[in-house]
């Protein structure tokens, strides 16, 4: 039985789940979707309630009954041939979602995640009011456009507030690859928040931090891993000043692996990485799950064995 992994070609997470899952001599078949139509070919034929058939690269194929596991890492967009139209290419692109992304999602595997429940867990207000329905603590959280509407709201407090990117931070302009990392609103930006209502912005009360913690959910199985800041950027978005940080094993309360285990019964997914402040009395409060998140730095500086509890999960391939 063979596991089947979603991934882009460069990915060093990636390339130790296939190293390992070849240690232990478990069939893996690597791809992306990205090579889809040139390097890869799905040829699927319903039969009964299942599809049967084969996924081809130039290399090697897999049989679509013989997968037990998923693993939907970071596959990238379909690349079609040069030449298309743009309504060509919009109505390809369109049919191998659709076809390839069914077909596949159909199958009876255990996913990690399943790509229909992963993208339904990537919605930041949903994952908030389910975390806190599951007994989690959550920043008090805006989600507005009204300019009025954010002052009222940082007005309520105290310590002050942050604006958080609701999706991904990272953006292209002009060639120029930016990250927008979480910032803490000052009375001058409050004063001056033009263009704001051009989309929709998350407001969130500044927690105040002793600590944060990563918690990586894999299967049944939790690691949390203490983030603790060496600078004054690192303290506001650790993801601004990696060379500041420093790493530690945490002991996860009960509470909060109660609520994380609910949580993921939610969602009905098999992998995420929960970001947590620590606050100096000692409260766990959940900033966000990221059901893609990364964690293999995480195992480079304190040695927690991410890789093989991710690997043990997907060779004991139990449908999801």
């Amino acid at each position: 039985m063979t596991v089947l992994i979603f991934a882009q070609d460069f990915d060093r997470s990636a390339d130790q789940v296939v190293l390992k899952l070849n240690e232990r001599d478990i069939p893996v078949l690597r791809i992306d979707t990205s090579w889809f139509p040139r390097q890869l070919t799905v040829d699927a034929e319903l039969d009964g309630g299942r599809w049967v058939g084969e996924l081809r690269t130039p290399h090697r194929s897999v049989a679509l009954e013989s997968l037990r596991s998923a693993w939907y890492r970071s596959p990238t967009a379909f690349e079609f041939p040069a030449g298309m139209s743009r309504a060509e290419r919009e109505h390809a692109n369109r049919e191998a979602k659709l076809g390839f992304g069914g077909v596949l999602s159909s199958l009876p595997l255990c996913w990690v995640n399943h790509p229909n429940r992963a993208a339904d867990a990537v919605y930041k207000p949903l994952q908030l009011a389910v975390a806190a329905r599951c007994g989690l603590t959550v920043s008090r959280t805006l989600i507005s456009n009204d300019p009025n509407a954010v002052r009222r709201f940082a007005k309520d407090n105290k310590t002050g507030v942050i604006n958080k990117a609701l999706g991904t931070s990272r953006v292209l302009e002009e060639g120029v690859r930016k990250i927008g990392f979480t910032r803490r609103l000052t009375d001058e930006d409050l004063s001056d928040l033009r263009g704001i209502d051009v989309t929709l912005h998350q407001i969130q009360d500044w927690v105040e931090k002793d600590h944060e913690a990563r918690v990586v959910v894999i299967g049944d199985t939790m690691h949390a891993v203490g983030i603790y800041a060496g600078s004054e950027a690192s303290h506001t978005d650790w993801r601004s000043d990696h060379d500041a940080l420093s790493y530690g094993v945490l002991d996860l309360p009960p509470d909060v692996e109660k609520g994380l285990r609910a949580f993921m019964a939610e969602f009905r997914i098999t992998y995420s990485a929960f970001d947590f402040v620590i606050t100096p009395s000692g409260e766990w409060v959940l900033l966000e799950s990221n059901p893609g998140g990364q964690y293999g730095w995480l195992e480079s500086r304190t040695g927690v064995p991410l890789a093989d509890t991710l690997v043990d999960l997907l060779e004991r391939g139990e449908p999801t």
